[in-house]
C-alpha cells in the first residue's frame, strides 16, 4: 500500500507544482461541483426521458447512475474506507471538504457511466459528455479530493456500470420498450 500512496502522491503533488493558479482553481471548482451527486447527469437523464427519441437513453442513464451510487458510494467506498489525500497533509482546499471517503471516486464513476452510455446511444451527445467526464474526473485530482487511483477505479467502475446497463436493458426488451412507448 505505502507504494500506492507514494506515487498517487507524487501525481497529486505534480498537478499542484506544474497547474496551480487562479484561472484554474475557478475552473476546476465548477467542474468539481457540476459532477456533484450527479446533478449534471441526472438533469440530463431526467430531460431525456420527456422526447420519444431519446426515452430509452435517459432512462438507461438514469438506472447506471443508481447502480454506480449503490456499488461505488454504498458499498465499496464503506468496505475499503481510505481517506481522502488532504486529510494525510492538511492539505489547503479550493472547494468544500467532501465527507466520506476517497475509493473510488464517484464523480468519476457516474461522469464515465454517463459518458459511455451516451457515446453508444448517441455519439453526438456522447463525446461532448467524454470531455466533460474527464474534466470532473481531473477536477477530482487538481482539487485534492482524490487520489488518482481513486479516479482510475471510478471511471473503470463507470464503464462497467454503463456496459451492465445497457445489456440488462437490452436484454429485457426494455430499450425497445421505452423507445416505442
Amino acid at each position: 500500500m505505502e507504494g500506492i500512496l507514494s506515487f498517487d502522491f507524487s501525481i497529486l503533488n505534480w498537478i499542484q507544482d506544474t497547474l496551480r493558479c487562479g484561472f484554474m482553481d475557478v475552473l476546476m471548482a465548477v467542474f468539481s461541483y457540476l459532477g456533484e451527486w450527479g446533478a449534471v447527469w441526472i438533469v440530463l437523464g431526467v430531460a431525456m426521458l420527456f422526447p420519444k427519441k431519446t426515452r430509452a437513453t435517459g432512462a438507461i442513464l438514469l438506472a447506471a447512475l443508481i447502480l454506480c451510487t449503490l456499488v461505488g458510494e454504498v458499498t465499496i467506498k464503506n468496505i475499503v474506507a481510505r481517506p481522502r489525500p488532504f486529510t494525510y497533509n492538511d492539505f489547503p482546499l479550493i472547494i468544500k471538504a467532501p465527507s466520506g471517503y476517497s475509493f473510488p471516486s464517484v464523480h468519476s464513476c457516474i461522469a464515465f457511466s454517463s459518458a459511455v452510455i451516451l457515446l453508444v446511444r448517441d455519439r453526438r451527445f456522447g463525446i461532448p459528455a467524454l470531455f466533460l467526464a474527464a474534466l470532473i474526473a481531473f477536477s477530482r485530482l487538481y482539487n485534492y479530493v482524490h487520489f488518482p487511483t481513486d479516479v482510475f477505479c471510478g471511471i473503470i467502475l463507470g464503464i462497467i456500470c454503463a456496459v451492465v446497463t445497457l445489456f440488462v436493458f437490452k436484454k429485457t426488451g426494455l430499450t425497445e420498450k421505452l423507445s416505442k412507448n
